[in-house]
């Protein structure tokens, strides 16, 4: 039965090995200087060569995604509207392109306002896709209900068309028309949700899974159930979008809005390796790393957690790697010739 497992993660890994890396140094979704400088240096501490030693993958980095500014125009409580669209919307297009390619799309961020771009290019891609939203927030703010303006607390009311009637016309935004339906959503890891976001989870019955209920259920119960209540046929392709604050403080310090009580390293490993693991992962974001907060080694620490969840995203076992052919061990110890 082992032997039959590794197998089937071993076809997996092949079936999924073309993967299309897409940077996106972008921060004017919130007020923080620094987390535009996340995509160089999670490549400069090793993402390629690392992920490159998982077994059979071929990696092709798109580059970065860069705009420049539209002119602005003027909505209430919505800071630099304008440079958020003019970002998400190139992003959405180099997003459907990679999986055009019949690559994963792998995007760096960035902060979270970049899913608007990503979701919104994989939704072109596959109208069937579902998106597994993992972070401390909800995300689901409009700029009527938002404390701070910044549009990274709104890209998932943004995009999804039940809440359409509820913004006012956006400058900017005409390219960007709201699909996607709030019933093909999912959250994991929530801890920090406001008051219009949990009563718009609780009138469209959004399953959104709070540290309570993993502390509750466990992880494992919580990703079945998630994947069940998504997609219980198993056919759809899957988008996750990673905000690395869903990891409690202590795991990944160096990042704008930190909550503790977050999932562990492990536990954001893990559900990455399931969702992985139905073969049907398509797209990840990894936002929120801002290189600028904390000392160098909260930066590092931060880095090295985002690094372990996107090799777990792609494939990398912590089992090792099934030698093929290999039915039993060598009988020699080192230490005889």
């Amino acid at each position: 039965m082992l032997k039959t497992f590794y197998r089937h993660f071993s076809k997996v890994v092949k079936d999924s090995r073309k993967i299309g890396i897409v940077g996106v140094p972008f921060e004017k979704g919130q007020k923080k200087v620094g987390v535009s400088l996340a995509p160089k240096r999670i490549r400069d501490s090793g993402l390629i060569s690392q992920l490159m030693d998982i077994e059979g993958i071929d990696i092709k980095d798109y580059g970065d995604v860069e705009a420049q500014q539209v002119p602005q125009g003027h909505v209430e409580n919505m800071l630099e509207l304008a440079h958020v669209s003019a970002c998400t919307k190139e992003l959405s297009k180099m997003v459907t392109t990679v999986l055009n390619d019949g690559r994963m799309c792998v995007t760096i961020g960035g902060d979270h306002s970049i899913g608007i771009g990503t979701v919104d290019g994989h939704y072109n891609n596959d109208e069937n896709v579902v998106v597994l939203w993992v972070d401390a927030h909800a995300d689901l703010n409009t700029n009527k209900t938002s404390e701070s303006g910044s549009v990274h607390g709104m890209p998932v009311a943004l995009l999804v068309k039940e809440l359409s009637d509820y913004w006012p016309y956006l400058p900017t935004m005409d390219w960007q028309i709201p699909k996607f339906s709030i019933r093909n959503l999912a959250y994991i890891g929530l801890r920090s949700v406001d008051k219009y976001e949990r009563l718009t989870i609780d009138k469209y019955g959004i399953p959104a899974y709070t540290m309570e209920d993993i502390q509750r259920f466990g992880i494992d119960n919580v990703i079945k159930m998630v994947l069940q209540y998504l997609d219980p046929k198993g056919v759809k392709p899957i988008h996750v979008s990673f905000d690395i604050d869903s990891l409690d403080a202590l795991e990944a310090p160096s990042t704008g809005t930190c909550v503790r009580g977050g999932l562990t390293l492990r536990e954001g490993i893990y559900l990455m390796e399931q969702i992985y693991s139905t073969g049907r992962l398509k797209a990840i974001d990894l936002v929120e790393v801002n290189p600028l907060i904390g000392t160098e080694k909260d930066v590092n620490h931060t880095i090295d957690a985002a690094i372990a969840i996107l090799k777990a995203s792609l494939g990398y076992s912590r089992r090792g790697v099934l030698l093929e052919g290999v039915e039993d061990l060598p009988l020699q110890t080192f230490h005889n010739k």
